[in-house]
């Protein structure tokens, strides 16, 4: 299986956020758009990533942590996958890195963002229809 089939049933839409947002404004849209990370932009251009796991680091380390920018707080050392990357070699690449959201790049485009979550549903789903089909098999 590769990313596009993924990004095909799940959809493109990123959420962002500009690298001038405080890490409230962060936690807000993270809620609203109950997901994990938001895409950092300026403009149109990718220049980092923020995730849950970046809010609570700067819940840890800071007195006022939802104060604090996204620019100061982001990931900008981004590791991204193609839409033809396959499932299993971007589940080691997300294990390697010790990551949960990737963005997708096509031509050097965002056109949208996997997470574990949406790997290990696509391989349950896959797994599930696989049986199906071999119990059906089996019974005649």
């Amino acid at each position: 299986m590769k990313l596009h089939e993924i990004l095909e049933s799940k959809g493109s839409k990123v959420f962002s956020a500009s690298p001038q947002d405080s890490l409230g404004d962060v936690v807000n849209k993270l809620v609203e758009n109950n997901c994990g990370a938001l895409v950092v932009r300026e403009g149109e251009k990718m220049v980092g990533i923020i995730s849950e796991r970046d809010v609570l680091r700067a819940c840890a380390d800071l007195d006022r942590p939802l104060e604090a920018t996204v620019s100061d707080r982001m990931t900008t050392d981004l590791v991204t996958g193609t839409p033809d990357d396959d499932v299993e070699s971007v589940m080691g690449l997300l294990t390697h890195h010790r990551i949960r959201h990737l963005p997708i790049l096509k031509n050097g485009e965002l056109v949208g963002v996997i997470s574990i979550g949406d790997i290990v549903k696509a391989q349950y789903e896959d797994l599930s229809n696989e049986n199906r089909i071999l119990k059906q098999y089996i019974q005649g």
